[in-house]
């Protein structure tokens, strides 16, 4: 099939709900600038954070890997550094574990003035970066990055064609098995029909040709920011983060898989199993569109989600779904536990799929102190949790 070129717009098109200025401002008030200076809590070890609160499985046990300024995706490097993007902070930091006990001895900057730096990869040495409308990349970042006090690390653009809209805007990138680097490009809006294909959508580049081309992937995809290839099928599978302004209970958030290129996922006219939405479902099919693999609780905000392949953790994990749900602003204090949490897809034999949690307690009386939002599986099967809120990096293992 011949790549479908995507180039940015300016002016984006879309037919906002009638609700539009009010959604518009509730889902604005907490959108970052593109940079804030480092907080204290970036320079030095931030106050001890209540861990005794997390409510674990048995045999599990939590500590702080490394102190982080606004912890968002994380990517591991050639010689074992672990490569850091931030969303608010516009920064991207590198921490590693030198001396192998589990407590990372060096945070080092990487990049700042960033336009919302929270999705990174890294391949063949290179790291690469989504800031918004530009995928960067660092060319051999270790070497770039060896010799201590130089000045920070030099990127090339690999494509600034993305849209530059950053309500949703913020990336989220990984390699897939193909070899193309993949990059959702969430709704310019809470809920809305775009004009232009590349919103809603999750887009694919094969970052070594030249020129590098956008081409759509699936679509119907409100806000994915996280997603992997399961180790087996190879089949991509991605959360969603369902639509607000519905109420507490309305409607979920997504667990999706892909089946094959070119699937919509029925964003705006679909949430969930088949809900219509309100504004743009009538008229058309649920049938037309594909249901999610497991609906996900309301206003979760599932983010950086990854299949388990390690050794670690109890058998009955591995090749499962892990999720780190960052919690949702849309809420009301009603409406009980809301993410703040990890949990864990199971899927049995049959395919069918359970839903439970993994480790709980970021929010205490309806105040979150802590907010999980990616996952990356060390060589000893234990697992890194970033952090953005607390501004952390946890590394959570396992022990009869």
């Amino acid at each position: 099939m011949k790549p479908t070129i995507i180039t940015s717009r300016h002016s984006s098109k879309y037919h906002r709900c009638s609700c539009a200025l009010a959604m518009l401002l509730a889902a604005l008030a907490w959108l970052p600038a593109t940079t804030l200076a480092a907080t204290p809590a970036a320079e030095a070890p931030a106050a001890k954070l209540p861990l005794e609160k997390l409510r674990l499985q048995p045999g599990f046990n939590i500590d702080i890997y490394a102190h982080v300024e606004n912890a968002r995706q994380m990517a591991q490097g050639a010689q074992g550094e672990i490569y850091v993007g931030s969303l608010r902070a516009g920064k991207v930091h590198m921490v590693k574990d030198t001396d192998g006990d589990f407590k990372a001895d060096q945070v080092r900057l990487v990049a700042e003035g960033l336009n919302l730096p929270s999705g990174l990869a890294t391949r063949n040495g290179d790291l690469y970066v989504g800031a918004v409308s530009e995928i960067l990349v660092y060319r051999d970042i270790a070497a770039q990055l060896a010799h201590p006090g130089a000045t920070l690390p030099s990127a090339e653009i690999v494509t600034a064609e993305l849209p530059q809209e950053r309500h949703h805007g913020w990336k989220y990138l990984e390699f897939g098995p193909d070899g193309y680097l993949y990059i959702p490009v969430g709704a310019p809006c809470n809920i809305c029909l775009s004009e232009e294909p590349e919103f809603a959508a999750i887009l694919r580049i094969n970052v070594d040709a030249k020129p590098a081309v956008l081409e759509p992937y699936v679509q119907g995809v409100r806000n994915s920011v996280g997603f992997d290839w399961h180790p087996d099928t190879r089949e991509l599978w991605f959360t969603d983060n369902g639509r607000d302004l519905l109420g507490d209970a309305m409607p979920p958030c997504e667990l999706n898989r892909v089946t094959a290129r070119g699937q919509h996922f029925g964003y705006p006219f679909f949430h969930g199993a088949s809900i219509p939405d309100p504004e743009f479902g009538a008229g058309k099919t649920a049938t037309d569109y594909v249901e999610p693999a497991l609906a996900l609780d309301p206003h979760v905000a599932p983010l950086g989600m990854m299949f388990y392949t390690g050794g670690m953790l109890p058998e009955r994990y591995r090749k499962q779904i892990i999720i780190p749900e960052r919690g949702s602003w849309n809420r009301s204090p009603e409406a009980g536990h809301t993410g703040h949490r990890l949990t864990v897809a199971l899927a049995d034999a049959t395919g069918q799929m359970t839903y439970e949690v993994l480790v709980d307690g970021w929010l205490q009386d309806n105040v979150a102190w802590g907010r999980p939002t990616d996952l990356l599986q060390l060589a000893d099967g234990s697992i890194l949790i970033a952090d953005d809120k607390a501004n952390v990096i946890y590394r959570l293992s396992y022990q009869p």
